[in-house]
C-alpha cells in the first residue's frame, strides 16, 4: 500500500469482454469493489477469479445514480481515495503513483483527463475533465441518469484538476440507451429546475427527432435562473436550431444559430453549424463566410459539450467545396489538401480524394 489506502468501484452487467483489459488498468489500486447488477454472463465469474469484490444486486426500478451509491457502499469507511469507473474505461499505466503525488490530506475530489471518444488510432476526438476521483465519506451520487456525484461535506470541496492522469473510454456500441429518455423524464420530474437536467432531456427528445418537443425543453433551460454557462446555453441554442431545420423552418434555425454565436463567440460550434445549414442550402458563399470565422477560434475548450465536426476536417471540406463553387480551384485545392491531411474518418478517405482528383483536372483546363 502506498502513502493513501486507494480503492476503485465499480457498477456492471454483462460486460465479460472487457473485465481483463479493464482489471489490468484498475490493477494499481489496493482493492477493487463491482456491484454487478444482474449479468447472464461470465462476468461475475472472470471479475471474482481475479480478485475483484463483487457484489450481485438486480436495482428495480433501474436509476443509476441508486447503483453508483450502493457501490459504493462496499468500499470500505477507512478509504482515503475512492476511484468510480465503468467496465469500458482504461487507465493510463502508472495513475496511482501520480494520483497520490496529486492528492493531500486536504483534497477532496480530483478532476483528471478524459478521453470520451478515440479514433482507430487511440488519438482522442472528444476530450474533457472528469471527477470521479473523491475522498470516501462526503459525497453522494445523485440524479436518476447522467448522474452526477454530489458533495455533502461539511467543510468546504477542494477540487484539484490534472492533465496527469487519462483515462481512455472504450464504448461498448451494443448497449441500448433507450432507458435514457424515461430516466431523464423522470429525472427532469424530481427536479424541474434542475438545468442540466432539462438540458439533457431537450437533447434526448431531439435525438429521439421529437422536434417540438425538444424547442420546447430548450427554451425552458434558456429560462432557468441556474442556466447561466454559455457553452450549455449555446449548445441549447444550436440544438433548437437543428430541430427547426428538421422542420424546415429555416429562418428560425438561423435566429437560433446567431443567438448562439451571440451566446458564446469563443466556439467554434455555432459558426460550423451555420455553415452546415448553408451548405445544405447550397448557399457557398455563406458557407465560406462562417467556416473562415470559425477558423479565427484558435482555443479548444476542454468541455464535454463541444463538437467533433468543429475541430476535424470538416471546416477545411466545407471550404474547398465552396471555393470550388466559386471557381476559385487554387484555394479549393488548398483546403481540399488540409481536409485530407486532417481527416481521421476512414470513411470519408475515398470522398476527399475524389474531390481532390475533380479539383486537380478542373484546375487543367
Amino acid at each position: 500500500m502506498g502513502k493513501y489506502k486507494v480503492c476503485v468501484y465499480a457498477i456492471c452487467k454483462n460486460e465479460e469482454k472487457f473485465v481483463d483489459r479493464w482489471f489490468n488498468s484498475m490493477k494499481e489500486a489496493d482493492e477493487i469493489y463491482v456491484l454487478d447488477t444482474g449479468s447472464t454472463d461470465n462476468t461475475i465469474k472472470k471479475l471474482k477469479e481475479l480478485g475483484v469484490f463483487v457484489k450481485v444486486e438486480k436495482i428495480i426500478p433501474w436509476r443509476f445514480d441508486v447503483a453508483r451509491n450502493k457501490s459504493l457502499e462496499l468500499v470500505p469507511k477507512d478509504t482515503d481515495i475512492c476511484v468510480c469507473t465503468d467496465l469500458d474505461e482504461v487507465f493510463v499505466k502508472g495513475w496511482r503513483k501520480k494520483l497520490e503525488s496529486i492528492w493531500d490530506k486536504d483534497t477532496t475530489r480530483l478532476a483528471y483527463n478524459y478521453n470520451w471518444l478515440l479514433d482507430e488510432n487511440n488519438n482522442p476526438k472528444v476530450n474533457f475533465y472528469i471527477e470521479k476521483i473523491h475522498n470516501r465519506n462526503n459525497y453522494i451520487w445523485t440524479h436518476p441518469v447522467h448522474e452526477v456525484l454530489a458533495y455533502i461535506g461539511n467543510d468546504k470541496e477542494i477540487k484539484k484538476y490534472t492533465n496527469e492522469i487519462t483515462v481512455n473510454h472504450y464504448p461498448n456500441k451494443s448497449k441500448s440507451r433507450s432507458s435514457y429518455l424515461p430516466l431523464l423524464e423522470l429525472s427532469v420530474k424530481e427536479k424541474p429546475n434542475d438545468d442540466r437536467n432539462v438540458h439533457y432531456l431537450g437533447r434526448e427528445y431531439m435525438y429521439y427527432g421529437k422536434w417540438n418537443e425538444a424547442i420546447d425543453t430548450l427554451i425552458r433551460h434558456l429560462k432557468l435562473p441556474t442556466a447561466t454557462w454559455k457553452d450549455e446555453r449555446c449548445a441549447s441554442m444550436r440544438f433548437i436550431s437543428r430541430c427547426y431545420q428538421r422542420l424546415g423552418r429555416f429562418d428560425e434555425a438561423r435566429m437560433w444559430l446567431d443567438k448562439a454565436m451571440l451566446e458564446a463567440p469563443y466556439l467554434r460550434d455555432p459558426f460550423v453549424e451555420r455553415a452546415l445549414l448553408e451548405y445544405n442550402q447550397n448557399d457557398f458563399k455563406e458557407v465560406k463566410k462562417y467556416c473562415l470565422k470559425a477558423l479565427e477560434i484558435k482555443e479548444h475548450p476542454k468541455t464535454y459539450i463541444n463538437e467533433i465536426f468543429s475541430w476535424d476536417y470538416t471546416i477545411y471540406d466545407l471550404l474547398s467545396i465552396s471555393y470550388f463553387y466559386e471557381n476559385n480551384i487554387e484555394e479549393s485545392l488548398k483546403y481540399v489538401d488540409i481536409a485530407i491531411n486532417t481527416n481521421t474518418d476512414e470513411d470519408q478517405v475515398d470522398r476527399l480524394l475524389n474531390n481532390k482528383r475533380i479539383i486537380q483536372e478542373k484546375l487543367k483546363k
